[in-house]
């Protein structure tokens, strides 16, 4: 084989039309129309997906949902080259495009039929055999899909411009290949069970007959390294198949962060089998492919297995961001640093969302041990399949892909599509495809859909897995989108949106912000419905989508096609708010809430003794869908500059053995025992075993530490200003848990009764060999709050309340937390918001409580400065609105924090003088929240404030601006 490279001399690219003749520009290749700045302004020709709602799509003409495009093209456009085919005597000539839209391609205005299924998702090639000389080469790449399934092209991420861009050009390798007149055309290495490989060899000998040997050769393989199987043939294409080739009993596993290769080479010579072995020497062709050995599938139980060891998956949907090109890369060593990032978060597998990256991602996860989950170019939510157009185009990418990534062991699974929904015709084409697919290959898993239907009809029995986000209405994770789940729900909000012409606001759905906390919460129960049906493996879909507000020196880094005015839009209202001070702080406080989200999610799954996995939405920042930037990565695949975003903070819980312990509660008052039981998740390649020791920390006050300490001390220690002291451990004699397994290592049963002065946070840490988890509680006095004879308690701001504020004295304003008592408010919930806004604008969007962790109120109160477990209750309380007489940035004690969207200025809690009085004004309507040891704390915290010298407003705010809040 001989390859030509055609990328070394320019191209004449030109549009169709007048422009065709007039355009006249050179180009290099590969590369985009994009990247050679050709094209028109970007006005949102390819929006969001339409099931979604769009709050707002541009703003002072600017696209506000979304990365603006410099250049935007969607049609045919035309690239032309003088090329020499000059093969070598009998040789054959192909042009190969490693990734394009759809192509033609045209010899001095002759079409050249394509060689192989063309798809957008694999190699297009074209014999030119028999074409020799200097010839005019034209490609015409057009990237409006003529005679495909357009919309659900343009909707995935294939080809959206809510990510990678609807590009058009050509990309990776443009080349010229010669082979020999009869040549192996693939190699297709399939590991089976029982310690044997399948070969696949595909033979292509031009129409001649052909009469030889192929010999097979591996240093994987007994009898001698090496297998002769007879050729006869007068095909012009065939497919020779090797069956049950042994192993050698040495050969070592590919696995998980293992990604052990072999070589297999396939030696094809024109004779036969009895023929001597001096006359077996005309050669004809010979290819060499590497291969992983490992099987793939369910373990007979309903759990995802590799090698017989049960696992879980920890996926990460990869949707081609990628804003410097547009495109993914289509090198091997960016795929490794890629894929480096993710592990370095703890993940073991990618889900392409909605489309296939190149074959340089898989060889890259093929070195590495990381499973990887390709997906279709498909995003269809009404009539996946129903339309012939659809149903044929994506059988063919379904195949292509299947025996293009053939040899990589990291390739384990496959869906049609991201969340495609249909009817009886297009479930029928579905269940067509999966047969045809496992027929084809069946070393790997398929299913219908990622969330398919999503999750409204179940699972499909006739698909190898289920992801989803749901099983009809019970859940398998803890937050999704605030929309209506009910018919009586959805009544009342469309009479709400028809009589006030704007969105009904909705909550979050889910546990974490719907029931108190603790850490045993699972979805057992979703398993064992879906067990009623379903068993095969099981594992969530898209969890997390915790949103984190935007950090503006990402804004540097855009050099390429993107333009980031999204972003930038932001920044200007933050500015025009007066934020901009403080705004680092608001991005470090959602940054860590959003963080403690996902943990709490990832747990939860784990907790669940028949998950075989999570995928999460995501560690990187979504560019698009009304800006989604839910990451500790940024859009450009970049940790966030910040504590929170550390790759060793997430994957601190997010790892293959992983100490579960089962709080009941965060919070606790002196006295209390601590009772919880300890599991052990241990799906990594060993048995977990050894003492299980635990202690619990406490954070102690530590006026010496400060800013010039911090780098003595943990960063949890520095935020909270305090030294870490053991307290309290213990041991408990050996145990064992098994790989593969949930198990129980134990339970734990903790007197509180030791004394404290005051309110401390404390660590509990366990620890059983390598596995280790630390969980946050705090433990309070057991104190009934009293409200002090210098304060005047009040749920109304009336006379009474004035008149203490004009003698001078002290008003502490708490009416119940209600839309009746703060009018011009929201409800706040104790997450981020989900996604986006723009995306789902029936949320409030509240982004958490940015709190001022040093203020004397919190003296007897710990607390960091964002959000945690123990404000629960009071995160969920209301938020009121400041009017625009107040000045920003105003000074509260407690700061909700509103989406990018809106940029509110709200408050749960601040104080200011009024006339010559001082009020503490709050919203978190503590004297109903007193079942909770938090919600006492919290309260006789205050009161100890107010009575004192620390109550010293600086700030003052006149009585008729107070009223109106």
């Amino acid at each position: 084989m001989r390859l030509v490279d055609l990328t070394t001399k320019p191209w004449q690219l030109m549009l169709p039309g007048e422009k065709e003749t007039s355009l006249n520009k050179m180009v290099y290749l590969p590369g985009t129309l994009d990247e050679f700045g050709v094209g028109h302004e970007d006005r949102l020709d390819n929006s969001c997906h339409p099931d979604e709602t769009t709050a707002q799509s541009f703003d002072d003409d600017v696209i506000a949902t979304r990365f603006t495009r410099k250049h935007t093209y969607e049609g045919p456009a035309y690239f032309e080259q003088e090329i020499t085919i000059a093969p070598a005597e009998k040789c054959r000539t192909f042009f190969e495009i490693e990734r394009a839209r759809c192509v033609r391609v045209y010899l001095d205005g002759e079409e050249i039929s394509s060689y192989e299924e063309q798809t957008i998702s694999t190699p297009h090639v074209f014999e030119l055999t028999g074409h020799e000389g200097i010839h005019r080469l034209r490609v015409e790449s057009d990237n409006s899909y003529p005679g495909l399934p357009h919309d659900a092209i343009v909707y995935s991420s294939a080809a959206t411009d809510e990510t990678q861009t609807n590009w058009n050009g050509l990309l990776g390798y443009i080349r010229l290949r010669e082979e020999n007149p009869i040549f192996l055309s693939q190699v297709r290495v399939y590991p089976k069970d029982g310690g044997k490989l399948r070969a696949e060899i595909d033979l292509d000998t031009y129409d001649e007959s052909f009469e030889g040997v192929l010999v097979l050769k591996s240093s994987v393989l007994l009898q001698d390294y090496e297998q002769k199987i007879s050729v006869m043939t007068s095909n012009s294409r065939k497919t020779i198949v090797a069956e049950d080739l042994l192993i050698s009993s040495s050969a070592a596993n590919w696995d998980e962060y293992d990604g052990k290769l072999y070589e297999l080479t396939a030696a094809l010579y024109k004779n036969d089998l009895q023929s001597s072995e001096s006359e077996i020497n005309q050669k004809e062709d010979e290819k060499t492919v590497s291969f992983g050995i490992r099987t793939f599938g369910d373990d007979g139980y309903g759990h995802l297995s590799l090698n017989g060891r049960r696992i879980f998956l920890r996926s990460e949907a990869n949707c081609a961001e990628f804003p410097e090109t547009g495109y993914i890369p289509m090198e091997k060593e960016a795929w490794k640093n890629i894929l480096q990032t993710y592990k370095d978060y703890g993940i073991n597998m990618v889900r392409f969302h909605s489309h296939c990256p190149p074959e340089a991602a898989f060889f890259a996860a093929d070195e590495m041990g990381i499973l990887m989950q390709p997906e279709l170019s498909h995003w269809d939510p009404k009539h996946a399949f129903e339309f012939d157009e659809s149903f044929s185009y994506y059988q063919k990418e379904l195949r292509q892909i299947i025996k293009a990534l053939a040899n990589h062991p990291s390739f384990i699974m496959l869906t049609f599509g991201n969340e495609l929904h249909c009817g009886a015709l297009g479930t029928s084409r579905m269940h067509k495809m999966l047969q045809d697919a496992k027929k084809q290959d069946p070393t790997r898993l398929y299913a219908n859909a990622s969330n398919a239907h999503y999750g409204n009809e179940g699972c499909d029995e006739e698909s190898d897995f289920y992801a989803s986000q749901s099983f009809y209405n019970y859940r398998i994770r803890g937050t999704l989108a605030g929309n209506p789940e009910t018919p009586e729900e959805a009544a009342k909000v469309d009479a709400y949106e028809k009589a006030n012409g704007k969105l009904a606001k909705v909550n979050i759905k889910g546990y974490i912000n719907n029931q108190y906390p603790n850490a045993k919460t699972n979805f057992d129960e979703t398993l064992r419905k879906i067990r009623e049906q379903y068993k095969k493996p099981v594992f969530s879909f898209e969890v997390g989508q915790f949103e984190v507000l935007p950090d503006f020196d990402e804004l540097a880094h855009f050099k390429g096609i993107s333009d980031p005015a999204n972003y930038r839009r932001i920044q200007r209202m933050v500015r025009e708010k007066g934020l901009e001070p403080v705004w680092k702080k608001y991005v470090e406080a959602t940054g860590e809430l959003s963080r403690l989200c996902y943990r709490e999610e990832i747990e939860a799954a784990m907790r669940t003794k028949d998950l075989s996995g999570i995928s999460l939405l995501g560690l990187q920042d979504f560019p698009g869908q009304g800006t989604a930037l839910v990451g500790m990565l940024d859009s450009h695949l970049e940790p966030k500059p910040f504590d929170f975003a550390k790759p060793e903070k997430f994957r601190a819980f997010f790892k293959e053995q992983l100490v579960l312990v089962g709080l009941e509660k965060y919070t606790y008052e002196e006295g209390e025992t601590l009772c919880a039981d300890v599991q052990i998740a241990g799906y990594g390649k060993t048995d977990c075993a050894g003492d299980l020791e635990w202690t619990l920390w406490a954070y102690m006050p530590d006026e010496s530490l400060g800013e010039e300490n911090s780098d003595e001390t943990s960063s949890d220690e520095a935020k909270l200003n305090v030294r870490k002291i053991a307290v309290k451990s213990g041991r408990m004699s050996s145990v064992s848990c098994p790989k593969g397994t949930l198990s129980k290592a134990g339970t734990l049963k903790i007197e509180l009764n030791h004394k404290i002065t005051a309110p401390v946070r404390c660590d509990l840490t366990v620890k059983i060999a390598d596995a280790v988890n630390s969980y946050p509680i705090w433990i309070y006095k057991n104190e009934l709050p009293k409200c002090p004879e210098s304060v005047y308690e009040t749920t109304k701001l009336d006379s009474q309340a004035k008149k203490v504020l004009d003698n001078g004295g002290i008003v502490y304003y708490s009416p119940k937390s209600e839309e009746s008592s703060f009018h011009n408010s929201i409800r706040a919930q104790f997450s981020t918001d989900f996604w986006s806004v723009g995306t789902f604008g029936r949320q409030e969007g509240a982004m958490g409580q940015l709190i001022q962790k040093d203020h004397p109120l919190f003296k007897e109160f710990p607390t960091e400065s964002h959000t945690n477990w123990q404000w629960w209750p009071m995160a969920n309380q209301r938020a009121v609105i400041l009017p625009d007489t107040v000045k920003q940035p105003f000074d509260a004690i407690i700061t909700e924090m509103d989406s990018y969207a809106f940029l509110r200025p709200m408050a749960q809690l601040f104080e200011c003088r009024v006339g010559n009085g001082k009020l503490l004004y709050s919203t978190l309507g503590l004297q109903d929240l007193q079942q909770y040891p938090e919600g006492k704390a919290l309260l006789r915290s205050i009161y100890k404030y107010l009575d004192s010298e620390a109550f010293a407003p600086k700030q003052s705010i006149e009585w008729e601006t107070v009223v109106s809040i």
